[in-house]
C-alpha cells in the first residue's frame, strides 16, 4: 500500500478525482489497466432478497447502477422534499421496516451518474427500495440477503444497534468520525465501498441480523432521513483497495463495533481481517492519508486529531486547488466562504496553504432552484459534494464532512475540526460538468 502524508503528498501527484451532523508535480505513473470483473449473481427483484450463497462460491459484490448492471462507480443525489416530494414509483421496504408517513414529508426521487454513463440523469425509482434503475437498492441487496463479509459504520445509528462508545446517546460526537457507509467483500477480499450521508441507514448488513426496533430501508426508517437532500457513492474495490479503505476508516475513527454481527461480519484474507479488527477505536493519528485506488479514484482520510477545517484540508491535499462545496451548512460554527488569501490559523504544518473554498447555499436542477443550506426542513441539504473550480479541472469530491468548525481561534477544536472522515476524488469531465451545474447558485458570504 502506498501512503503519503504531509506536504510531500501535495507535490507527489496531480490527483485523479471522483464527501454529520445532528439532523433534530511530477506526474504519478499511469494507473495500470483494471482486470475485467466477473459478474456476480443477479440481484433480487424489487421486494425480495437473494438466496444465501456459500463463501467459497461467491463472486465479488460490485457497484450496480441498477439490478444486474455492474459499474466501477456510481453517484446518486437524492433531492430534498421541496424539489421533489415522494417518488413516482411504488414504495416498499425490501430490507425491513414499514413505509413511513413522515410528518414533514419525504423525497425519494434522485439523479444518478455512473462510470459508463457519467452525466447525471433523473430516475423514476424510489431510492433505496430496489426498483428498476435504483443503484442504492441493487448494490445493497447483494449483501443484505447474501453471505458476504461486511462492515457498516455510522455516527448516528440511533441506538439500533446500540454501540457502547456512544454511552446511550443516539449519535456519537467527537472524537468519533463524522462518517457513514459500508464495505462488503468476498473470500478474496474483492467488493465495494458505499459512502452515504444518511443517519440511521444502513444499520444492518444482513437479513440474518436485522434491526430490532427500526426499519433498514430508505423511506421505512423512523428517522426522516429522506426529508433533505442526501448523497450516495459506491466504488469497486480490489483486495488491495479494500485494505487501503480499511486503513483510511481506522485513521478517521469511524464508529462501528467489530463484535456486533448486525454491522460487522469479518472474514476473508488475513490482512483484511486484521484491518477490520482495528476499527471501532479512536485513532491517535494526526496525519491525513492519501491513497490511489485501482479505478484511478483518490481516497483522502482526515483523522479527528488533525484540528483543521475539513474542506480547507481537502483543498490543501489537492495542491491548493479552489473548491465549491455543498454540505450541511448550519449552526453557530458554520464557516464562511474563503479565498486563497483568507487567514487560516487553525492549521497544521504538514499541510500546504489551502485554496479558496466557496460554500454553495443553493443549486439548480432542470431549472429548479435547490436549497443547499443545512436545517431540518423541506428545502435543505445533508449531502457532502464538491468540485474543483480551477479551469480545466475534472475533479469531483464526495465526502463525509460538513464545512463548519474553526478557521482561527485558541482551541481549533470546534465541530468538524475535531472529527474524522473520508473523501473520494474522481476525475471525469462529464461528471464534473453535471455536478458543477447541480451546485450552480448562491454562495455563503466571505
Amino acid at each position: 500500500m502506498v501512503r503519503r502524508t504531509g506536504k510531500a503528498l501535495a507535490n507527489f501527484a496531480v490527483v485523479m478525482v471522483l464527501g454529520s451532523c445532528a439532523m433534530p508535480a511530477p506526474q504519478a505513473p499511469p494507473t495500470p489497466p483494471v482486470a475485467p470483473l466477473s459478474l456476480p449473481p443477479p440481484p433480487p427483484p424489487a421486494g425480495s432478497l437473494v438466496a444465501p450463497r456459500s463463501h467459497a462460491a461467491s463472486a465479488a459484490p460490485v457497484p450496480l447502477s441498477g439490478p444486474g448492471h455492474r459499474v466501477d462507480w456510481w453517484f446518486a443525489f437524492k433531492f430534498n422534499t421541496a424539489t421533489f416530494a415522494g417518488c413516482s414509483g411504488t414504495q416498499s421496504c425490501p430490507f425491513g421496516g414499514t413505509v413511513q408517513q413522515y410528518r414533514s414529508g419525504e423525497g425519494l426521487e434522485f439523479a444518478v451518474a455512473a462510470s459508463d454513463a457519467p452525466a447525471l440523469q433523473a430516475s423514476t425509482s424510489c431510492i433505496g427500495q430496489n426498483g428498476p434503475g435504483d443503484p442504492v437498492g441493487a448494490t445493497f441487496a447483494q449483501v443484505y440477503g447474501g453471505s458476504y463479509f461486511y462492515v457498516l459504520w455510522n455516527d448516528q445509528f440511533y441506538n439500533d444497534p446500540s454501540v457502547a462508545a456512544c454511552h446511550g446517546q443516539t449519535s456519537c460526537p467527537a472524537p468519533w468520525g463524522h462518517s457513514k457507509g459500508m464495505v462488503a467483500w468476498n473470500e478474496d477480499g474483492e467488493g465495494f465501498v458505499l459512502q452515504v450521508s444518511t443517519p440511521s441507514w444502513p444499520a444492518s448488513g444482513s437479513s440474518s441480523h436485522s434491526r430490532a426496533s427500526d426499519g433498514n430501508t430508505l423511506g421505512c426508517v423512523t428517522d426522516d432521513d429522506v426529508l433533505v437532500s442526501q448523497h450516495f457513492f459506491s466504488l469497486r474495490l480490489t483486495h488491495e483497495d479494500l485494505v487501503k479503505v480499511l486503513g483510511a476508516l481506522a485513521n478517521a475513527s469511524v464508529l462501528t463495533d467489530p463484535a456486533n454481527m448486525q454491522i460487522v461480519n469479518n472474514g476473508g484474507p488475513a490482512d483484511v481481517q486484521a484491518g477490520v479488527s482495528r476499527l471501532g477505536k479512536v485513532s491517535s493519528s494526526v496525519a491525513f492519508t492519501k491513497d490511489s485506488l485501482s479505478t484511478g479514484v483518490t481516497l483522502i482520510s482526515k483523522p479527528s486529531a488533525l484540528h483543521v477545517a475539513p474542506w480547507q484540508m481537502v483543498s490543501a491535499v489537492l495542491a491548493s486547488q479552489p473548491l465549491r462545496v455543498a454540505t450541511w451548512w448550519q449552526g453557530p460554527n458554520k464557516l464562511p466562504s474563503t479565498t486563497a488569501s483568507t487567514a487560516v490559523t487553525c492549521w497544521d504544518q504538514s499541510l500546504d496553504k489551502p485554496g479558496a473554498v466557496d460554500i454553495a447555499t443553493s443549486g439548480t436542477w432542470n431549472g429548479h432552484a435547490i436549497g443547499l443550506k443545512g436545517a431540518v426542513g423541506k428545502d435543505y441539504n445533508h449531502a457532502k459534494v464538491g468540485v474543483v473550480t480551477a479551469a480545466g479541472s475534472s475533479s469531483v469530491i464526495f465526502g463525509d464532512m460538513n464545512q463548519d468548525g474553526d478557521l482561527s481561534g485558541s482551541t481549533c477544536t470546534d465541530s468538524q475540526n475535531a472529527r474524522g472522515g473520508l473523501f473520494f476524488v474522481v476525475s471525469e469531465s462529464t461528471l464534473h460538468t453535471s455536478v458543477s451545474a447541480l451546485l450552480k447558485g448562491d454562495s455563503a458570504p466571505k
